[in-house]
């Protein structure tokens, strides 16, 4: 395709303009941009841009953003949503911190992933990504309950959720993960490892800002639960396991056991 190797994130940035970079937890972010001997700040032209897309610490795209403009750079936070689904249609949605007229003028690089919405200054896209993040973990743990309880009821689950699927309880978690679910597709679109590693980071944003949101501590808690049972590297949607599990039932069986 064209692609030509760089040995080191510092060698690929002294042959670009601007450098995408997405990876899994915020120490790869650290040593992407900020290693003084091999990070992309090291060897970035003055006038040149950073643009991370990974799911980080805020504080941190603070940080790298205030090393950019110390090296004459700029940088934009860019996490995304979406999933693999997302990326492959091109359908992500970008949260982009940075300045304004920067993000303006990148846009239609970005459009070329998804749709860009600009939510502030340098670490708002990764406050925007976070929250996200939050609001994805409570509406999984309740598509995950939804399914236990109408199975112990005895419904039929493909009925139950084209039943609900128009209503309140619709969702896009339920759109993507409603049939996978009941199928045991537990794929990853997005990996149960980093999914933990991005509600620790909201929880430790909690702390910083005295927040309590418990049910963000009891999702992340329960998905904590998968990795112990080795199943990490599963997709979010693997949550159901965790409740299968606490509640000594299977979506898959047909036991009048678990039914009332």
């Amino acid at each position: 395709m064209g692609a030509q190797w760089a040995d080191s994130p510092k060698s690929l940035a002294s042959q670009s303009d601007v450098i995408f970079s997405i990876v899994g937890y915020p120490s790869d972010v650290r040593h992407v941009f900020l290693d003084p001997t091999s990070g992309a700040l090291a060897g970035l032209r003055p006038g040149g841009v950073v643009i991370d897309m990974t799911t980080s610490d805020p504080s941190l795209a603070v940080e790298i953003h205030s090393a950019a403009t110390t090296a004459g750079c700029s940088s934009v936070d860019a996490p995304v949503s979406g999933g693999d689904r997302g990326a492959r249609l091109a359908a992500l949605s970008i949260f982009a911190g940075g300045d304004e007229t920067l993000v303006t003028r990148l846009t239609p690089l970005l459009s070329n992933l998804g749709r860009v919405y600009y939510m502030g200054g340098p670490g708002k896209g990764q406050f925007c990504k976070l929250a996200n993040q939050v609001t994805i973990a409570s509406t999984m743990v309740g598509l995950c309950e939804g399914l236990i309880y109408a199975h112990k009821a005895g419904l039929d689950l493909s009925n139950y959720i084209n039943a609900i699927s128009t209503g309140a309880a619709g969702s896009k978690s339920l759109e993507l993960y409603g049939s996978r679910i009941l199928s045991r597709d537990f794929e990853a679109g997005f990996y149960v490892n980093h999914f933990v590693k991005d509600l620790g980071i909201c929880l430790r944003e909690c702390q910083n800002m005295g927040l309590a949101l418990p049910g963000l501590a009891l999702a992340q808690q329960l998905y904590v639960s998968l990795k112990a049972h080795g199943e990490g590297d599963l997709g979010t949607q693997a949550l159901v396991l965790a409740l299968e599990r606490l509640n000594n039932v299977s979506l898959v069986s047909d036991s009048s056991a678990d039914k009332k």
